[in-house]
């Protein structure tokens, strides 16, 4: 009898909830299969506030990243392709992984990105060029 009480309550709090999908992906911003990270995997959540005209350096990542723009507007360019994307607020960003690019805040406001990264370990994941 508490089983079925159990599975009823359940199955009356998951008609309460509603998913609505927002984004869905299975490449990088420049087309490259999403790759994880295999072992002692950690996941990262930070915040960026990046100021008006603030140009980061040129950098890539071992691993997966991800951000959701809060406000703001960013430029990132792909430094071996040239080829740049411009994302704006509400944006959901699927980082690229193992290759050169930089960011520039482009508006006039401070760009502010909910940043979540996946890495193996104590790995960092941000390389700057030249490192």
């Amino acid at each position: 009898m508490m089983a079925v009480a159990l599975s009823a309550g359940a199955a009356l709090a998951l008609e309460a909830v509603t998913v609505t999908p927002l984004y869905e992906k299975t490449e990088t911003a420049s087309g490259k299969p999403i790759v994880l990270p295999q072992n002692n995997v950690r996941v990262i959540v930070s915040t960026f506030d990046i100021a008006p005209g603030a140009t980061l350096p040129v950098h890539k990542h071992p691993f997966a990243r991800y951000a959701v723009v809060q406000a703001g507007t960013l430029k990132v360019i792909n430094v071996e392709t040239n080829e740049a994307k411009i994302y704006k607020t509400g944006d959901f960003v699927v980082e690229m992984i193992n290759q050169w690019h930089r960011a520039e805040n482009i508006g006039s406001d401070a760009v502010k990105l909910l940043v979540i990264d996946q890495v193996e370990g104590s790995a960092a994941n941000t390389i700057l060029k030249g490192q």
